[in-house]
């Protein structure tokens, strides 16, 4: 997998990548040939304000055309997060971890390590591969196909269900089901930010602190759990590779 760029994982200081300096200037947002997404991975926990204020400043460079789209990689240490959505009542147990107002759809989500977060920042005015322009419910629907293909190259089939976002892994023989990957998204004025959150190998404990998503009768799952041994460098060469057959142009 080729990376390009490093984004610093503590420093909120650090333009981002690709920013464009004061004083320059690119081509209208319709008139630009539109390139592949940078791809970017952080390889240590990121905090959670500073991965914000990337995504904030990525958008916002992608928006005045003067910065490539991007997909970015990363890790955060245990936290809580609040989506637009999110009940007070769904925050069990506020003091266990930091907590942080998101800005994203969605009600609450945990992040931590052994968990991949894929933060997706597009230009949605155009097509993306089978994603059509300016269409948010279809963006988010080739995000669970992201996910859906991601998980097929370990074996494991995940599913959609109606009226629950994200990506479940049903035991049918048990009569249950579970969430593996949780999708929260925020676009504005066209540009996407945050992403997807695939569970890996992280404490499931630790979603005890909340109601995941606000769902109540549902369970929490990872490809650890589900007896699968991947490294987080195998799942992120499965995201790159699953990316082209959704939004690859």
């Amino acid at each position: 997998m080729t990376v390009t760029g490093s984004i610093s994982p503590l420093s909120p200081s650090v333009t981002p990548p690709g920013t464009p300096q004061a004083g320059s200037h690119g081509p209208g947002r319709a008139d630009r040939h539109p390139a592949a997404p940078e791809w970017q991975i952080s390889d240590v926990p990121v905090a959670y304000p500073h991965a914000l204020a990337v995504m904030a400043a990525r958008a916002a460079a992608i928006r005045a055309a003067g910065a490539a789209e991007l997909v970015w990689l990363a890790e955060h240490p245990p936290l809580y997060t609040a989506g637009t959505s999110a009940q007070a009542a769904d925050l069990r147990d506020g003091a266990r971890f930091p907590v942080y107002d998101a800005g994203r759809g969605g009600q609450w989500t945990y992040h931590g390590p052994g968990q991949r977060l894929g933060y997706v920042m597009l230009d949605l005015t155009r097509r993306h591969g089978s994603v059509a322009a300016r269409d948010v419910r279809a963006y988010v629907r080739g995000l669970e196909d992201w996910l859906i293909a991601t998980l097929d190259r370990f074996g494991v089939r995940g599913e959609r269900r109606e009226g629950r976002v994200g990506i479940w892994i049903a035991d049918r023989a048990a009569g249950t089901e579970a969430k593996i990957a949780a999708l929260g998204v925020r676009v504005a004025r066209w540009v996407s930010w945050h992403g997807v959150a695939l569970n890996v190998d992280p404490d499931l404990r630790h979603y005890d602190g909340i109601v995941p998503c606000g769902v109540r009768e549902h369970g929490v799952t990872s490809l650890a759990a589900l007896g699968i041994t991947a490294t987080m460098a195998e799942v992120d060469a499965a995201l790159r590779a699953a990316w082209d057959g959704v939004f690859g142009d």
